[in-house]
């Protein structure tokens, strides 16, 4: 009997310590958290500015990324409400690059998320719009994703972030609406591609209309001053340890069309993202004004398997959700923008000031590899929006813990 306790007593004292230091080991890696300031932003009113600043502010070292969020601030750090200036998107990517070289330019290597899309789109880490003060950007632990691997950052380089912000000052302007759409007619822009003029059926706002240095048309009578803004972002992270799972990002673009290409037996799938499309108004199809949403979806398919951490979606004003949906309908993420309804920064009325996000049960939700997912965009259709998004991010883990 007094072996059987002695026994029992050096039992509980080994998983006493065991727990203590699995208990220290976690409170070692507390989150850890940074504010930076971009680069000024000079704006005037009807001013766009879509820019692109490498080597900024960034945690360094080994690391697990566990959220990151940023908004428009003014020279006092006051929040700008998006009626003032809209935030088109804000992308955050990230490089490698060599330590000393006459022409950095040359030396960048970048590295891009999964994809999905082709080329470099839309293979940023992090990336949101004019919901990104409501819109909740943290991984649950124990995921996070892993930046500033020293073995695999090559001799002789480091790595660095770039930031892209599309800023549109819409102080005085005729149509608020108009200019975050960026129609072509108010910025008097004709939009080429391809070096071809495109004409006013083909393209009637977009991207291609709000670049970098254009302005959109003022009330006459208005005189609005010159400013400088910033965007302030948060980064919070935890130094890397053998506990955190990494997570893989990818980024889905409803009007992405995949095709399976068969190259002398091997087998590819081809993308090709148009990242904005033009959501039309159901007057054209007799539907009840009040009963209209204009959808559009796409099939699309990541390449391994993996678990869903995490899931939210991107749309512009006139969206009223996003979904990503599984192997024969299976509900994986609905992601459903937030109005506001006031004047202040952040609940700015008719402007989509969040997004909703999904966290699901660890475990519970596996995307197989080559299983046709399908996203799908709808937007309200009483009247056409042009130059819409329908992005959907998604963090994916190979195993859980």
């Amino acid at each position: 009997m007094i072996h059987w306790c002695l026994w029992l007593l050096m039992l509980l004292l080994l998983a006493s310590n065991i727990s203590h230091s699995q208990a220290s080991r976690k409170s070692e890696n507390k989150i850890k958290s940074a504010v930076f300031l971009s680069p000024k932003l000079p704006f005037r009113p009807g001013s766009v500015l879509n820019k692109y600043y490498y080597n900024i502010g960034f945690p360094k070292g080994h690391i697990a990324i566990k959220s990151f969020n940023g908004e428009l601030v003014d020279e006092a750090l006051n929040p700008v409400p998006l009626h003032e200036t809209y935030l088109h998107h804000w992308v955050v990517e990230r490089y490698y690059q060599r330590k000393e070289s006459d022409n950095l330019n040359n030396t960048r290597i970048q590295l891009m998320s999964n994809g999905l899309c082709q080329d470099t789109i839309l293979r940023q880490y992090f990336g949101l719009g004019s919901e990104t003060r409501k819109t909740a950007t943290h991984i649950p632990d124990p995921y996070g994703i892993e930046v500033g691997n020293p073995v695999k950052i090559p001799d002789g380089y480091e790595e660095i972030w770039m930031l892209n912000i599309h800023g549109i000052d819409t102080r005085g302007v005729e149509n608020r609406l108009g200019c975050t759409e960026c129609w072509c007619d108010l910025y008097n822009v004709t939009p080429y591609l391809n070096g071809q003029p495109l004409g006013p059926d083909d393209y009637k706002g977009g991207l291609l209309c709000c670049s970098d240095g254009k302005q959109c048309r003022l009330r006459q009578e208005f005189k609005g001053a010159k400013r400088n803004l910033y965007l302030r972002y948060t980064v919070k992270w935890v130094d890397w340890d053998s506990n955190i799972i990494p997570v893989d990002i990818y980024v889905f673009d409803v009007t992405d069309t995949e095709e399976r290409l068969n190259t002398s037996g091997v087998i590819s799938l081809q993308h090709n993202c148009q990242i904005e499309y033009d959501a039309g108004s159901c007057n054209a199809t007799g539907v009840a004004r009040n009963r209209c949403i204009v959808g559009i979806r796409t099939s699309l398919s990541i390449p391994t398997d993996g678990y869903l951490i995490y899931g939210v979606g991107h749309q512009h004003v006139g969206g009223v959700g996003i979904t990503l949906y599984g192997k024969h309908g299976r509900v994986l993420c609905p992601s459903v923008p937030a109005y506001g309804k006031g004047k202040e920064a952040g609940n700015e009325a008719g402007y989509i000031v969040g997004m909703s996000t999904c966290y699901p049960k660890p475990g519970s939700l596996k995307i197989t590899g080559g299983e046709t997912l399908v996203l799908e965009s709808n937007y309200n259709g009483t009247r056409n929006h042009i130059g819409v998004m329908g992005l959907f991010y998604i963090l994916v883990a190979d195993r859980i813990a």
